[in-house]
């Protein structure tokens, strides 16, 4: 008596295909696992056993031998409880085989033959459409995967409403496709800034070409509520984008962004916060909070508090748009294509260049300070901007005067509209591409080639200016790059300046 089941492992943000072969045979009674199992897949045979006695079926009383092939592929948690207890229904007569061969099924099995919640639901559901077949998950995680559209998805409370569907005694209806509207609510608004003027223009463009910004000035000038502004003026995200971000927020049992289906994700970690927690890992490797952040806004507020090693970890994903994380055992690849927000203030007590207030810091500790940022990490900014402080005057402005987030919105959304034709967003342009759209005339590589030899810039600060000047004439509606945009790119490199022409330093 043989029978096979079809399933979805978990490795990454991919659900490999796996077959759940069950055989029946004379013997003495005894159930065993094998296909390299984990701990909670080898524990299952006890859950199973229990929930098919419960739930009123008989337990064959044979010798009971069941693979998970690939044998190669580790296999880890209760996922495969439902499709272990089909597979051994189904050998034993007691449900038709034929009616397991068109679908596939994951779920977790409590004692009495519930079907419990399992993470990683949404990329099984993606993966066995293209497979062809239908998919049977708990009822609780309908929601999630709804998100997947289509309606070959099935969800149940409990064993016995999954084998009267299979009998054809009660068949299950299909999940609801869920609607991919946007949801509504409450975003900050940039029209609650006051002044500002230029990190606002900043802030701008590093939405309109996904670019990387790093704020810094004193404390309490407005550099995380410039950041937190960001989330309102971004676009929406397509169907395949947020497919993508659902599919790494589900794996780590995430619900549903509180933005909505497509407002991109925005991740603010703590400075205490691990390398392995930044870019994930771990012996159970798990996506970190670049891949949560991933299509969406990474903000390191405090960016020298950050341990450096850690800090240094980011040097390859930000070029990359991906995290590889080797154990031994198995590799797993997670994305995270982010973009990088990043706050600072400009030495240890925060009032260096502070018109008012006197900075304490010995030029030693300032140096030690700076020194926690490489060279190479702040060359993958390409924005340096200084937030300064403002006048009281201004900051007790009515709010009637300065641009809302819609207004700008509006504008980075006409700006992402002309870069579509190019197939990507400013910030990703490169090679023939890059020499495509950013053509410059004599005047605009003599500023270049003044601006390289007087700056020290490294040739990826110089791509990275060249990619701002694109956002600023795409804000413009510019077909064709103009010296005022090399001119406000080049003044967006503050950072990039010898030391007595630094803010950081010089002040």
């Amino acid at each position: 008596m043989f029978a096979t089941v079809h399933t979805r492992a978990s490795l990454g943000v991919a659900a490999p295909a796996v077959t759940v072969e069950i055989h029946l045979s004379n013997g003495l009674p005894a159930l065993s696992i094998v296909g390299l199992p984990e701990t909670g897949v080898r524990e299952s045979k006890e859950r199973v056993r229990s929930a098919l006695l419960t739930a009123g079926f008989e337990f064959p009383a044979k010798r009971i031998t069941i693979n998970l092939a690939p044998a190669d592929l580790p296999k880890e948690g209760g996922r495969f409880d439902l499709p272990i207890a089909l597979g051994i229904l189904a050998a034993s007569g007691q449900l038709p085989a034929d009616s397991l061969q068109s679908c596939e099924c994951v779920g977790e099995l409590s004692l009495d033959g519930a079907l419990r919640p399992l993470k990683g639901i949404l990329p099984a559901v993606v993966a066995a459409r293209k497979a062809g077949r239908r998919m049977l998950i708990p009822h609780d995680n309908r929601d999630e995967a709804a998100l997947a559209g289509g309606d070959d998805v099935l969800s149940a409370r409990h064993l016995l409403e999954i084998c009267e569907h299979l009998t054809g005694t009660s068949p299950l209806a299909p999940v609801t496709p869920a609607p991919l509207e946007c949801a509504t609510r409450y975003m900050p608004d940039l029209a609650d800034v006051r002044g500002q003027a230029v990190p606002r223009r900043a802030l701008e463009v590093a939405a309109a070409g996904g670019h990387n910004l790093l704020l810094f000035g004193p404390p309490g000038t407005g550099k995380s509520m410039l950041a937190s502004r960001l989330p309102g003026i971004l676009p929406p995200l397509e169907d395949e984008a947020a497919l993508e971000v659902a599919s790494v927020h589900s794996v780590v049992g995430l619900a549903a962004r509180e933005g909505g289906w497509r407002q991109p994700p925005y991740r603010a970690p703590h400075h205490t916060a691990s390398a392995v927690a930044l870019v994930g890992g771990g012996s159970n490797p798990r996506p970190g909070e670049i891949s949560l952040a991933h299509h969406g806004v990474l903000f390191l507020d405090e960016l020298p508090e950050f341990d450096r090693r850690v800090l240094e970890v980011l040097r390859e994903p930000m070029e990359s748009g991906e995290i590889v994380i080797s154990r031994a055992a198995r590799q797993v690849t997670y994305p995270a294509r982010f973009q990088v927000i990043a706050a600072m203030n400009p030495c240890p007590c925060g009032y260096r260049g502070h018109p008012a207030i006197e900075c304490q810091c010995t030029p030693q500790q300032v140096m030690r300070y700076q020194a926690r940022l490489s060279g190479p990490l702040l060359d993958r900014f390409d924005l340096h901007v200084e937030v300064p402080v403002q006048a009281a005057g201004v900051l007790m402005k009515p709010a009637e005067g300065e641009v809302s987030s819609q207004r700008v919105r509006e504008r980075v959304l006409a700006a992402r509209q002309r870069q579509q034709a190019r197939g990507c967003v400013n910030a990703r342009l490169a090679g023939p591409v890059l020499q495509e759209a950013c053509r410059l005339d004599a005047a605009g590589e003599a500023l270049l080639v003044r601006a390289m030899e007087r700056l020290g810039l490294s040739a990826r600060a110089l791509h990275r200016i060249l990619r701002v000047a694109r956002t600023l004439a795409d804000l413009e509606g510019s077909a064709e790059l103009q010296l005022t945009h090399l001119t406000e790119a080049l003044g967006y490199r503050k950072l990039d300046r010898q030391p007595a022409q630094n803010p950081m330093v010089s002040a």
